[in-house]
């Protein structure tokens, strides 16, 4: 919290703070600032609102290393805001920068949240639907821009059920270029037909190219990932109804 707030900045602030802290799982530190005045709050009115916080584990299996979060002007309902709590009136545009490490990511894997995003995907091969349903995903970033990913699939047709290992490594999309494929390798069963792999590729791609997704009251795009050796970096526009979060699902 910055030592040149106002009073009122100061007290708002800090009950965020309190609030916010109560409700998370874990967290290492959490710091808002809010920008307003009295006026303003009577008003209803904000000019921005700041998050930075390390080490938040927001539910369970669900952590960030690091995020820092800026608003543009908010509408706030003034009596709650006069006691910390950031109640929106009207939704909010925001831009977060969100750090995960690779162990951040592969626990967020074994969390109800993401098993429900990818218990059952379909896949079109030639006219034909495959069922393609992960059964254990580890992540690993093997360096130069790249994430990879070892995987258990299951794969299932009308005539057949088989299990299916594979490792995949590739460059995710930026500002520069899109999703790029480095290698597929098949580690369990029969292999993967060309068909399949474009298949997956072609779901990759619809899923990439939805304009925003869904979390609870948070409809959210990513705009850029950088991959470091130890950690992905994220940055995310948002449109924020209210600030909470308990599931995510696709936007169409």
């Amino acid at each position: 919290m910055p030592d040149n707030q106002r009073l009122e900045e100061q007290f708002v602030s800090h009950e965020a703070e309190r609030i916010v802290f109560e409700k998370l799982d874990a967290s290492e530190q959490i710091d808002i600032d809010v920008q307003t005045d009295v006026l303003k709050i009577v008003q209803g009115q904000a000019e921005k609102v700041s998050v930075t916080g390390q080490g938040l584990v927001i539910q369970e299996n669900i952590r960030v290393q690091e995020i820092k979060l800026q608003t543009d002007n908010i509408a706030i309902n003034p009596l709650k805001a006069i006691f910390g709590q950031i109640e929106l009136n009207e939704p909010v545009n925001a831009v977060a920068r969100i750090v995960l490490t690779k162990t951040d990511i592969n626990l967020a894997f074994t969390s109800d949240l993401i098993r429900n995003l990818v218990e059952n995907v379909d896949l079109n091969v030639d006219g034909e639907i495959i069922s393609f349903k992960p059964q254990h995903i580890d992540i690993f970033l093997p360096g130069d821009g790249k994430i990879g990913c070892n995987a258990t699939v299951l794969l299932k047709s009308q005539e057949n059920t088989r299990l299916l290992g594979v490792t995949v490594t590739f460059r995710p999309r930026t500002n520069s270029h899109p999703i790029l494929l480095s290698s597929v390798t098949c580690t369990e069963g029969e292999g993967m037909s060309v068909e399949l792999i474009l298949a997956f590729m072609q779901k990759i791609k619809e899923i990439v190219n939805l304009p925003f997704l869904k979390w609870e009251d948070i409809a959210f795009r990513i705009i850029n990932m950088e991959v470091e050796q130890d950690n992905v970096i994220l940055m995310i526009e948002a449109n924020i109804k209210q600030i909470s979060a308990s599931q995510i699902e696709f936007l169409n």
